[in-house]
Parts: C-alpha cells; sequence; structure tokens
C-alpha cells in the first residue's frame, strides 16, 4: 500500500491508490471511478486534510497553461501548480498576484481552499483574489462556476477544504507586475503594538516575529518600489543558528528561554527589494507544527500577550516565535476572516519537540480572544464549533450536500468538521 505524509511529518496517509493524472479525461475517469477522493498538494496543511484510504490524487502534471483575460485583470491558472511555478509564470507575462504568504511552496488549489493569506491591513487571503473555479465533480462530470454561473457553488468553493470537488482550474485576480522593498528592524514589543495601527496604515504589508521568552521583536514591513532586483538577505528565522538552536532544544529543553535570548541578539537591520514574488517567500528550513488564529483586530494585542504569558507561566519548551500580522475582512461563507479585519496569530513548535499541550493551551487563549482557526493548522473545532462560529455553515452545507451527497470528497477529519453537512 502507498504512503504519503505531510511537509512536517506529523500527518500520514495510506490510501488505497495514488495518481498523478496527466490529462482532464483521465483525472474525470478517476474521479468517477473512485469510492472516496482527496487531492494532495505539497503536504503543508498540519491538519490531516490529505488523509484518505481511498484514491489520494495530485494534480502536479495536469496539463494546462495559463490563460490571461484580454483586460488583464484576471487570468485562468491550473490549480496543481505550486505557488512558486505560477508567480514565476504571471510575472513573465507582466504580472503579479495581489498578495501571498511567506511561503509558496504550496499548490494554488490548497491556498484557495483553506483560506491561506499574507498580510496588509487592505488585503485578504488569496481565496478573495479567486473570480471563478473549474471543478471535477463526484460523476467525474466538470462545472464552471462564478458570481453568475452557479453563483452559490461559487461562493462555497471559495473556502471548500476540498469537500465539494476537485479544483482542476482557478480563474484569479491579478494587478501588473510590480516590485517590493523589504524592511526588517528589531524593535521593543510595547512599542510595535502601540504604533500597529499607525504602521498598518504606512505600509502595504507588516508583520512582526516575538519570541515568547523576549519582549524584543523583528519588524518586517514590504511596500512598492520602482526598481530592484536584490537576492535575498541574511535573515536569522532561516539561518543554520534556528536549526541549532532547536536541535539544542530538543536535547534540552530549559534551555529554550536563553537560546531565544541567543537568536533575539541575532536581528539586525535589513533591506532588499526585487520582483514581489521573490519578496514575499521565506525558506523554511527548519520544520515545525503550527497553529495560527486570526482574532479581531482591536483584540489582537491582547491575544498576543496573554499567549505570551502563558507560555512563561507554563514554562513551555517554545523555540519558535510567535508572527503577528494584519489581515482584511471579507465575506466568505467559512473564511475565518469573514467577521471583520483581523490579526493572525502563529504559533510554532520546532517539529522534534512536544507540541500538543502547548498547543492545547494557546488554542484556549486565542479561542477566548474571539479567534478563528486557520483550517490547514493546528486546531480542534467540531461540527458544533463550526456552527457556532461560521453563521453561512448551514447555507456551505446545503451546497456540498448538493453536490456531493455520497460524501465522496470527505475524509474522516472533513466528516467530524461538517457533520452537520451529511
Amino acid at each position: 500500500m502507498a504512503s504519503w505524509r505531510n511537509w512536517s511529518g506529523s500527518v500520514t496517509a495510506r490510501p488505497a491508490a495514488m495518481a498523478t493524472p496527466r490529462t482532464l479525461p483521465e483525472l474525470q475517469s478517476l474521479v468517477a471511478g473512485a469510492t472516496r477522493v482527496r487531492v494532495a498538494g505539497s503536504g503543508h496543511s498540519f491538519m490531516p486534510l490529505c488523509e484518505t484510504d481511498g484514491l489520494l490524487l495530485s494534480l502536479s502534471e495536469l496539463e494546462g497553461e495559463i490563460e490571461v483575460a484580454d483586460d488583464r485583470s484576471t487570468a485562468w491558472v491550473p490549480a496543481g501548480w505550486p505557488i512558486h511555478r505560477l508567480t514565476a509564470a504571471l510575472w513573465e507575462r507582466g504580472l503579479s498576484l495581489f498578495n501571498q504568504g511567506d511561503i509558496d511552496k504550496q499548490a494554488i488549489a490548497g491556498a484557495v481552499a483553506t483560506g491561506t493569506h499574507g498580510t496588509g491591513a487592505s488585503l485578504g487571503s488569496i481565496s478573495t483574489q479567486a473570480a471563478g473555479f473549474s471543478l471535477i465533480l463526484a460523476d467525474g462530470s466538470r462545472v464552471v462556476c462564478d458570481t453568475e454561473n452557479e453563483p452559490d457553488l461559487f461562493q462555497a468553493q471559495r473556502v471548500s477544504l476540498g469537500a465539494l470537488g476537485v479544483m482542476e482550474r482557478v480563474k484569479l485576480k491579478v494587478l501588473p507586475a510590480y516590485r517590493l522593498r523589504e524592511s526588517v528592524r528589531p524593535a521593543p514589543l510595547e512599542e510595535i503594538l502601540s504604533a500597529w495601527p499607525d504602521l498598518t496604515a504606512r505600509h502595504r504589508h507588516v508583520e512582526f516575529f516575538v519570541f515568547p521568552y523576549a519582549d524584543t521583536v523583528l519588524l518586517k514591513t514590504l511596500d512598492p518600489v520602482e526598481s530592484g532586483d536584490d537576492g535575498p538577505p541574511s535573515a536569522w528565522l532561516e539561518s543554520a543558528a534556528l536549526q541549532i538552536a532547536s536541535d539544542l532544544a530538543a536535547t534540552f529543553p530549559g534551555l529554550a528561554p536563553a537560546l531565544q535570548r541567543f537568536l533575539t541578539s541575532a536581528m539586525s537591520p535589513a533591506t532588499r527589494a526585487a520582483p514581489a514574488h521573490r519578496i514575499f517567500p521565506s525558506e523554511r528550513a527548519t520544520r515545525f507544527e503550527e497553529m495560527e488564529h486570526e482574532i479581531p483586530a482591536a483584540a489582537g494585542a491582547d491575544a498576543l500577550r496573554a499567549g505570551m504569558a502563558e507560555v512563561r507561566a507554563r514554562r513551555w519548551p517554545i523555540i519558535f516565535p510567535f508572527e503577528y500580522r494584519a489581515v482584511a475582512g471579507d465575506d466568505i461563507w467559512l473564511s475565518p476572516m469573514n467577521a471583520g479585519p483581523c490579526v493572525s496569530i502563529s504559533f510554532h513548535q520546532y517539529a522534534k519537540m512536544p507540541w500538543r499541550e502547548a498547543f492545547a493551551g494557546m488554542e484556549a487563549v486565542f479561542a477566548a480572544a474571539g479567534g478563528r482557526p486557520h483550517w490547514a493548522k493546528r486546531h480542534t473545532l467540531t461540527s458544533e464549533d463550526v456552527l457556532r462560529l461560521y453563521p453561512e455553515a448551514p447555507r456551505w452545507g446545503a451546497v456540498r450536500k448538493q453536490v456531493d451527497p455520497g460524501a465522496k470528497f470527505l475524509n474522516g477529519h472533513l466528516r467530524e468538521l461538517f457533520a452537520f453537512s451529511l
């Protein structure tokens, strides 16, 4: 029996079959003939979204090219392409995505389906950039949906966790190609939290990283610039020092606070400018587990303080920093950002170290602040929680049941999340 595992190594699957279709008819035949289907991208989900004992598909080799609209405001793109391939191809055509996250290894389908996002107070998730979908449904038929054609299916598909069908192509809103200047600098945590409204107003993108046992952040801002073609900067978060510190903490957990202070002392200012798709991503060589909650913007600072205090009080040997970002609100039925502007707080732990106890404690802190978890990152939501947190969930569930009454695209995890739709 074939096996599959995610990037961090914490999720494994033993599907009955794995397939990498190359043509649309082959994909349709595979979906129609299977009892259960899930699709795997690059495995950057920390939840068991790709876990299945049925057919596990990869769309990495599926035929297809970018088709740019005449007005150059949208482009149909292969959903199985990783973001780095897509953004490089768009750049060659004089185009860029509106926004993206700091990992570009995910398949664009997975990023859209889970509401993955970057940072920017006026910028929503990648899902908000979707203007249409080409889906393969449970019977192998193909349907194209947008705001005018099958509008309920389109709305449900914008964040769907792959539960409605196989996303074969996606129509994305795009911009003329642009460059960004990245500036990073250390600064006191409370100074940055106090200045956060001004920072998010002045910069297209702003975020920071702060270790739970330190009070100094690494602030990162990105702003449009006319020129620049720099290479990658020296950054502590992607350095060998973080890997060494992580391995030391795994062997000697009590060293975590001192190691964090050492890494904090290595922070230094840096700038670079380059095409946007080269500035957004950061290499993540040291593997980790991650939890992330989208928290109402007004509650973000207190939620971060509470999270840091919880780590210190429990003396959890966390070696990775919190990541704090601004994200715009949206109107997507299952989007964690659909209640209004948010701050996104991510909580990481080295993959080789225990994380479940700390994540359970942090989930309680973030939930108390009104947070809703990123679908692809560690959480313990139940079907009852989904109904409580998402007023439009019944509407989404009705669409799911209509297009896939046999629940072909649900695995065990998704059945628990969306039991209300069965």
